[in-house]
Parts: structure tokens; sequence; C-alpha cells
């Protein structure tokens, strides 16, 4: 599993012309874009929010957890491209929908039990993401 982080000021998901997730804090909150490969599973996937909420990466070293900042979670099946050989990505490394799907949305309901407030997209449809990157700070999470 990896999960792009950025530290944004506001952040916002649409699809089809409609916004389907925001956040908008008051000081700073994450954009977290989600990539699951074929050996993941439901630890990684709660691991990886337990990695997420503690990510020492807000102003004065702060985590999401420190100061409940919101995150916006989108799947994004991309981070897995290999672009290793010649001009077109291979999607191969990313699971399928059937598989991440489920994974993600555990990631999503981990973060929310761990007293997370979260956004999130529609899995596997086209998305428009608007964000402003907060200084910019953008870190790559892997397990």
């Amino acid at each position: 599993m990896r999960v792009l982080v950025q530290r944004v000021s506001s952040a916002a998901v649409s699809v089809a012309g409609e916004v389907v997730g925001a956040i908008r804090p008051t000081g700073q909150g994450l954009l977290a874009l989600v990539g699951v490969t074929h050996s993941d599973q439901p630890d990684h996937a709660r691991r990886m929010a337990e990695k997420l909420w503690k990510l020492r990466i807000l102003d004065d070293e702060k985590s999401a957890s420190d100061v409940g900042a919101p995150i916006l979670l989108v799947s994004q099946f991309t981070l897995y491209a290999d672009t290793a050989k010649g001009r077109r990505p291979s999607w191969n490394a990313a699971a399928p929908g059937a598989v991440a799907e489920p994974l993600v949305a555990t990631l999503a309901d981990t973060l929310r039990t761990l007293g997370a407030t979260v956004q999130t997209g529609v899995f596997g449809a086209h998305m428009q993401v608007e964000l402003v990157n907060d200084g910019p700070v953008t870190v790559l999470l892997e397990l």
C-alpha cells in the first residue's frame, strides 16, 4: 500500500462536476492519495491509517492526531504505475477494484475509529482533485 500525503490548507474532490468530498480546515489538513497492490491485506490498511494519523508533517511537527486535522482520502491506482520500460505505464502492480476498494474503505474506517474527520472520493470514478498544497509538503508512505 502506498499513500501520497500532501499537507493542505484546503482540498476537494469532484465527480461529474459535483463535490463529493472536501476539507477546509481552519489550519492544516491532509490529502491522502491511496494506491493498493495485490499483496495488501486489511492489516496493512489499519497500520497505514495509524501511520498517516500520527505522521508529524503539520506545523510545529504536529500530526493530524495532535490537532484533529481533517483528511481527504482519494483512491489512486496510478501510484503503482511501472514506467521502467517504454512510454506507456504498466498498471500490473495495482490491485483490481475488487481487492482495492475494501482496503481503501478499511483505511478510511480505521482513521475514523482513531478519531479522524475523513472525507473521501468515489472509488473507481473519474475524479477531479483540487488542492492548495501548504509548504509545499508531499510525503510518500509505504508499508
